[in-house]
């Protein structure tokens, strides 16, 4: 069973498990898996990478599917991530700001230093929040949604998150530490809310317990 944060009568926001693909028609991917647990139609209005977990939501009609990407378009569903990088970055925040270039043959995005065509801008801006052994716990808020675009724009500086080979870490892990961690809504009847889920303590998040435990006191 998937975690429902919350559901109303044209959307739902759920907890996505890592592994499962958040995009497709397969009978074991997310909208259908969605869909089924449910009793309804779902339509994905924004995607994830496969082996990310965390919060995501989905219409339950047309019209608020319309409506969601909308607001993604217009910048105002706000994503925030937690990612546990192999190297605590120069500084403590800042924010990131790339040409990225996504190869759809290698599925893998590379820093480019000139606009060309398929070249994107990736904006976002990040925090640490802790560290241990060398690693940091980073939190992370995307102004732009390019494709494995936290995953390199942090390797690009030299801090992999783990579990990352893809993007040179040397650190094993079952899959990149990165995580959904809130999405922030327009209300309908005015203002926003924002919807947040917290990795389990284990793996790469297991060290930073105690930050993790600092947040869900904020949610």
């Amino acid at each position: 069973m998937l975690e429902i944060i919350r559901e109303t009568a044209e959307l739902a926001l759920c907890v996505k498990p890592v592994g499962v693909r958040a995009q497709g028609e397969g009978e074991t991917d997310l909208p259908a898996l969605l869909s089924r647990q449910l009793g309804c139609s779902i339509y994905p209005v924004h995607r994830l990478d496969q082996a990310v977990g965390g919060v995501m939501v989905f219409a339950k009609t047309e019209r608020m599917a319309a409506k969601l990407s909308k607001a993604i378009q217009e910048g105002k569903l706000q994503k925030e991530y937690l990612a546990v990088l192999t190297k605590r970055p120069e500084e403590d925040s800042g924010e990131l700001h790339d040409l990225l270039f996504h190869d759809r043959f290698k599925n893998k995005t590379f820093v480019v230093s000139k606009e060309r065509k398929g070249v994107k801008k990736a904006a976002l801006s990040y925090r640490v929040l802790a560290e241990s052994n060398g690693r940091c716990l980073a939190h992370v808020r995307l102004y732009t949604g390019r494709t494995h675009q936290i995953r390199v724009q942090f390797a690009s500086r030299g801090c992999p998150l783990v579990g990352d080979g893809k993007y040179g870490s040397r650190v094993n892990a079952a899959s990149p530490a990165l995580w959904s961690y809130a999405l922030t809504l327009p209300a309908l009847g005015g203002g926003e809310e924002r919807f947040c889920a917290l990795p389990e303590r284990q793996g790469a998040w297991e060290p930073f317990s105690d930050a993790l435990s600092h947040l869900d006191t904020l949610t």
